[in-house]
This record gives C-alpha cells, structure tokens and sequence, in this order.
C-alpha cells in the first residue's frame, strides 16, 4: 500500500447567497490551482451586516489535498 501525504491550506469563500454558496466558491476557485482535493472543514463562519441584514457570507475552510 502507498503512503499518502496531504497538505492543508485555508481559504475563505464569500456570498451573498448562503454559506454553503461560500464554501462551493472557495472550492471551486481552488481547483483552477490545486490538484487532489480530498476534504473540507468548515473552521470559521462570519457575514458581513449591511441595513440590519445579511449582505454576505463568509467561510473559512481548511481544505486537504494529496501530494504527488
């Protein structure tokens, strides 16, 4: 059996949307650049406030990819 060796990175995603929106974004930026994307888990959760209600989500993320 191979060994595996994974890194972790953390990203934050955004949206106006929901937090799943804002997650599905980090991830989906990421695969333009990282290759082997295994996991996520969600670290953070904030929003910004705009007039007294939610104008966007954030999330961070520590997302974990194998190396070659």
């Amino acid at each position: 059996m191979d060994d595996h060796i994974y890194k972790h990175i953390h990203l934050t995603g955004s949206s106006t949307e929901s937090m799943e929106q804002a997650v599905r974004a980090a991830l989906a930026k990421a695969k333009d650049s990282v290759r082997n994307i295994n996991w996520f888990k969600v670290i953070e959760t904030r929003g910004h406030v705009v007039d007294g209600e939610v104008g966007h989500w954030q999330v961070t993320i520590e997302v974990g990819f194998r190396l070659d």
